[in-house]
């Protein structure tokens, strides 16, 4: 399969899936965008497993957005080496942050019953697909290093020429394999994201903010549980 099919196709592709399908779980299956949280049925190791996992993803990207709408002064950052090697380790402690999260959160519905119990194959295929972006991420930062440079000259300009209709291939085809492959990665992810409890984070940061404050009444009749081990 060629770079251009790779970079030049599969991105529109991934985008088009993207759109369509989470515009139309919306329109028809608005209150399918939860989280579907298992908190409640076990909370220690989820918190040592979504704490790091949010909180590291959300430094990485917004490195990544930052290169992306300025790259110049990315490069000016870089420009000095302390400033460079500092930026650079920063964010690679909190990329290996988000994978310990990560892998606290897939072990903790890999091992917990109740929890593995709510957990369906889509969940499975994006803790795979997040595994294999984080561990990339962590490989290129390790393996091909000064990537917050590399990423504004050759990413950044390619990621805009998909923007504008006219992709511009030549930016990603003299880059390592696992850059290409994290790229790939990346739309894969975001083409399966409408179709997993990933939706949610369209729509919770804006309304959980204001809203009154939600109580869970449980109803039940407690003679009628089973415990799990025992089902």
């Amino acid at each position: 399969m060629n770079d251009f099919v790779l970079f030049g196709v599969l991105p529109y592709v991934a985008t088009v899936i993207f759109l369509v399908v989470t515009i139309q779980r919306y329109r028809q299956r608005k209150f399918t965008y939860s989280s579907l949280s298992s908190q409640f049925l076990e909370n220690r190791q989820h918190f040592f497993g979504s704490v790091p996992f949010h909180y590291g993803l959300l430094v990485v990207l917004a490195v990544h957005f930052l290169a992306l709408v300025a790259p110049d002064w990315v490069l000016w950052w870089n420009s000095d080496p302390v400033r460079l090697w500092a930026g650079e380790l920063i964010v690679l402690a909190f990329a290996v942050l988000t994978l310990v999260g990560l892998v606290n959160i897939a072990l903790r519905r890999a091992i917990h019953p109740l929890a593995r119990r709510v957990t369906s194959a889509g969940d499975w295929v994006v803790y795979a697909l997040l595994l294999l972006q984080v561990a990339s991420g962590i490989g290129i930062a390790t393996l091909h290093g000064w990537g917050s440079a590399w990423f504004a000259t050759s990413a950044t300009p390619w990621l805009w020429s998909l923007a504008r209709m006219a992709p511009d291939v030549s930016y990603i085809a003299p880059l390592p394999w696992i850059v290409k492959f994290h790229f790939v990665n990346a739309f894969l992810l975001i083409g399966f994201f409408p179709f997993t409890r990933l939706v949610h984070v369209l729509v919770m940061p804006n309304q959980y903010l204001w809203r009154r404050t939600q109580v869970v009444v449980w109803n039940w009749d407690r003679s009628r549980i089973r415990r799990v081990d025992g089902a």
